[in-house]
Order: C-alpha cells, then structure tokens, then sequence
C-alpha cells in the first residue's frame, strides 16, 4: 500500500485526529451512498483491468457527507499515492505544475474546494487532465515560448459543496460526477455504532437513535455529536452513554430534536418574525443575522430545504408552515 501525502495542514489538529482515527478505510466500512459505492466500484475495476488510472473524479454536494473519504478508499483501491490539497492553496498556475510534476502513473491528486481555483491555475489543469501534459511558458514578450512536459497517467479527485460555481470547461473534463446526499437516521446508525466501538464507549441504543435523529442527516455532524455526548457521560456519568445523558448532552449543545443548531433556529426566526415569512432574498437574511451568504447556502439552507421547512423561490426564501410549526408560532392563514 502506497503512502498518503498532505501538501496543505490548515485543518484543527483535533477534528483531523477525530476523523482520520473514525474514518472508513474500506468499503465495508464505509455505509449509505451505496449507489455511487457500486458505481464507483465497477469504475476502479474496469480501470485495473485495463490496467490505467481510473478516471477524473469529482464529487459535489454539502459538506460532511464524505467526499474526503472516498477518495481515499479510490486511492487505496487503486493502490496509489493521494496527494491531497485545496483550491485556495493553489494560488498559482506555478504552485500546481510543482505537484503535478512530481507526480507518478496512478497517483491520485485530491482537490478540496476546487471551486474556489484561480482562473489561471484552472486553465493549467485542462491540459493535464485531458492530455496528461503540462503546458509551461517560458520569458516574457515576443521571446516567450511555450515548453510541453508529458505526465504519466494520474487522477485528479475534485471535491465542491458548490458545484455551479465550476466552469464548465473544467466540469465537462471530469469522467466520473457523483452528488452525495444526506444520510438516512438507519445509515447514520451504523456508521455511529462503528464509531463507539472504534472509541470503546458503551452506547444504548436509544442514546444511538437519538443521536442519529440529530445529525442533520450528515456523518460528521454524528461523529462529532458522539464525542461530545462521550465527554459529557465521562463528566457527569460513569463513561456509559446512557439516554438521559444523551438528551441532557444535546440540550446543552443546543441541538434540538430534529437536530436544528441555533444559526438555523436564527436563520428561520429572522424569516418569520422580521419578514413576515418571506419571500426575502438571501442578503438581506445575512445582513440580518450579520452572517455571510456562502455559509448559509453551504451550511444552513440545505438541511431546511431537506426537512421542508424553507423554499426557494424566484422572488426569495420563503419559510414552510412546517417550520412555524416547529418554531410554535402560528401560522398565517391568508399564507
């Protein structure tokens, strides 16, 4: 098994423990998606077969639901190397020609928040990913020229909460697109019991229901419940997640039954008590809650639009009458 490479280290030193210690590392591990797992099964051994890298990657969809994992399990399917990096990092065409070229048959190059790549640094990629060739220009002025570098075969995994914002040039250049959806409360079970016994905690299985009822449908939103719950029963219990403490624990977090945050309980407050429900646009929601625009559209709004309780429409947002509901406000009936 080939190593791992990191060539960007912003991440919180404890939320990468969490998740690299919690990680699937296989697909027997790894559970829900079970569509794209197929599909990028077959993909990987047509690729072996054929005995070349497995096509450009590029997954979409909110954050949390996987995307980093699976392209490890690609790579260490594929028994390759992954390089690992983001689309802020490369903030110049040089700064990607640096990994590309030290690049090897096979290896795979995962890119996080490829949607935010410069245009420049996204152009270089076009060459590489169609041509396996890196086009380098050379001087300045009428004297500048063009140099050719061949790549072996390799693999470029894009991962992007944001798939409109990619051009579509550098969209059309992925072989294989797959959008990950929210998790079922059963899926999210499985992966939560996975996770207690990885960290040698006994769970209830009330106290596992109720966890995964929570977790916005997201896997990483279950991890990091599970171990807030484990230090909470640590403090307050005898280290055994009982339901009593899972309830007080999450009650203290601030999540509520159907596992909404307070930004979210903000996010539909400021719709239906200072906009009469909208529509309102989704500046004028962050103005009010003084938030900014991407982390309501990333962060917030696909989780209410997947419990019902916002709408999208041409004129704005608009809140559900199931979300006054749960707000216990009443609804307007001329609504």
């Amino acid at each position: 098994m080939k190593k791992i490479v990191a060539t960007v280290e912003d991440v919180n030193p404890e939320e990468e423990k969490l998740f690299t210690s919690l990680r699937a590392s296989s697909w027997d591990e790894f559970h829900g998606q079970e569509t794209i797992k197929t599909a990028l099964q077959i993909a990987i051994a047509a690729a072996q077969k054929r005995e070349e890298a497995i096509e450009h990657v590029l997954f979409y969809g909110p954050p949390g639901l996987g995307k980093t994992t699976l392209s490890h399990i690609i790579a260490r399917e594929m028994d390759a190397t992954i390089k690992i990096t983001s689309g802020p990092a490369l903030a110049r065409s040089g700064d990607l020609a640096s990994i590309l070229s030290n690049l090897e048959k096979g290896d795979v190059l995962f890119i996080d928040e490829i949607h935010r790549l410069h245009k420049t640094v996204e152009e270089t990629l076009y060459s590489a990913m169609e041509d396996y060739a890196l086009d380098v220009v050379l001087g300045k002025g009428p004297s500048a020229r063009t140099l050719r570098i061949d790549l072996p075969q390799f693999t470029i995994i894009g991962a992007t909460t944001r798939a409109g914002m990619l051009s579509a040039p550098l969209r059309d250049r992925f072989g294989v697109i797959h959008r990950l959806e929210f998790y079922k409360p059963d899926e999210l079970g499985i992966i939560i019991r996975g996770a207690a016994t990885k960290l040698n905690v006994i769970l209830d299985e009330l106290s596992l229901v109720e966890i995964a009822k929570r977790a916005r449908g997201t896997p990483r939103i279950a991890l990091k419940l599970l171990k807030r719950v484990r230090d909470y029963a640590q403090v307050k219990g005898t280290g055994a997640i009982t339901f009593p403490l899972t309830q007080q624990a999450l009650s203290l977090l601030d999540v509520d039954t159907m596992g909404l945050d307070p930004l979210d309980m903000k996010y539909l407050a400021a719709i239906i008590k200072k906009h009469k429900g909208g529509p309102v646009g989704i500046e004028t929601i962050a103005s009010t809650l003084s938030e900014d625009v991407g982390t309501l559209e990333d962060m917030v709004e696909p989780y209410l639009l997947q419990l019902g309780f916002l709408q999208r429409t041409s004129r704005g947002r608009v809140a559900t009458q199931s979300a006054y509901e749960h707000l216990g406000i009443t609804y307007p009936q001329q609504k």
